[in-house]
């Protein structure tokens, strides 16, 4: 059985992490009530850091749940996703969504992030046999 849960290295811990996600975001995904935003990392795992913000989740109960349900998927998804810095910012409203919702919301996301950081390898990789 593989290691499920949600140790350190998963997540952005510093804000010099969050600052290289927004600062180069190579991948940006849309979600109902909330935004991705994705930068490749040399580290061979995806990591992954939370901004729900008082201003659009007012209440502690909502933005608790709301982590807790983005950080149950990042761990049931880690194995399948791309070596990625990942930034989840919420937008107002979120917090209308019920679980069900969410669950779906972010499964969506982790595969279009999944769809697209293998295209954007390939493009790399043909452009790289390309050069030679």
């Amino acid at each position: 059985m593989s290691c499920q849960g949600f140790p350190r290295r998963l997540r952005l811990l510093t804000a010099e992490d969050y600052r290289r996600v927004f600062d180069s975001a190579a991948f940006k995904l849309h979600g109902k009530g909330m935004m991705a935003l994705a930068t490749p990392n040399t580290l061979g795992h995806p990591r992954i850091g939370l901004i729900f913000s008082k201003k659009n989740v007012r209440r502690a109960v909502d933005r608790n749940r709301l982590k807790r349900i983005t950080r149950e998927s990042i761990r049931h998804r880690q194995h399948r996703l791309p070596a990625v810095d990942i930034v989840l910012l919420a937008r107002r409203g979120v917090q209308e969504l019920d679980n069900d919702v969410v669950h779906r919301q972010l499964h969506g996301m982790w595969r279009r992030l999944e769809r697209e950081a293998q295209k954007a390898s390939r493009r790399s990789s043909d452009a790289s046999t390309e050069h030679r």
